[in-house]
């Protein structure tokens, strides 16, 4: 284990699971998916992260017709903010901030251009419900399901990502937690974080990724001269 340091053009960080703590919300709103549609909700759950919903929908659910499919997607995606919300009103953890995610978000903006870009598998819908409810700092740029038409573990999120900042994909950081996207922001041609915040270091381990931490809270970046300067710190 090292430290690394390195001047990146942009971050391009996914979205549940990294930069937020969805998982409560999400997995009360899977139980009531798998009763209505008799799914195993173990199996479900070892590969639906990191997916776009209508995906995961499409292909545990069965649900293949294009209007059906929205307004389940819609349905599935309204009942994790509304879950979230009851659990925070409950005293609960609902939608939560990770991590390290403040505090580097909050120097990226900073930057004297836009450094950073949300680019999730979710909906604009519901990234726009989530990001803040877990109290996410104001993103330059967001990339949801609703832009692309290949989802992760595809790179067409993480390059669009790249050209809606106006910088080279080989110049931007993807920072992700699930091996879906993990791959995604490897085939993009980026160099990639991951963050071991949904998944055991060896379920990621082997997929690509440049650097391995534990949280965000193991990057540090700094702007000096109106570059960004990040440090890497990959020690357990």
């Amino acid at each position: 284990m090292s430290t690394s340091t390195i001047s990146p053009k942009a971050f391009l960080f996914d979205m549940d699971g990294t930069l937020l703590d969805s998982t409560p919300a999400v997995l009360a709103t899977w139980e009531y998916f798998a009763k209505e549609y008799d799914l195993d909700l173990t199996e479900v759950l070892k590969t639906s992260h990191g997916v776009r919903t209508k995906d995961n929908l499409r292909n545990w659910c069965g649900i293949t017709d294009d209007a059906a499919l929205e307004i389940a997607t819609e349905q599935f995606e309204s009942m994790i903010v509304s879950e979230a919300q009851r659990l925070q009103a409950e005293g609960h953890a609902g939608l939560a901030i990770l991590p390290g995610v403040n505090d580097l978000l909050n120097t990226l903006n900073t930057a004297p251009y836009p450094a950073w870009a949300i680019v999730t598998s979710a909906t604009t819908t519901y990234a726009s419900a989530a990001l803040p409810t877990a109290g996410i700092p104001k993103h330059p740029e967001l990339v949801t399901a609703n832009h692309v038409s290949q989802g992760k573990p595809h790179p067409e999120p993480y390059l669009t990502g790249a050209e809606r900042l106006g910088v080279d994909i080989k110049d931007c950081i993807v920072v992700e937690d699930a091996p879906s996207g993990i791959r995604a922001g490897v085939a993009s041609g980026a160099k990639t974080l991951a963050v071991c915040t949904s998944h055991e270091r060896s379920e990621i381990e082997g997929l690509g990724a440049t650097w391995i931490v534990t949280d965000l809270s193991k990057v540090r970046a700094e702007i000096k001269d109106g570059a960004v300067v990040v440090t890497v710190d990959e020690s357990l």
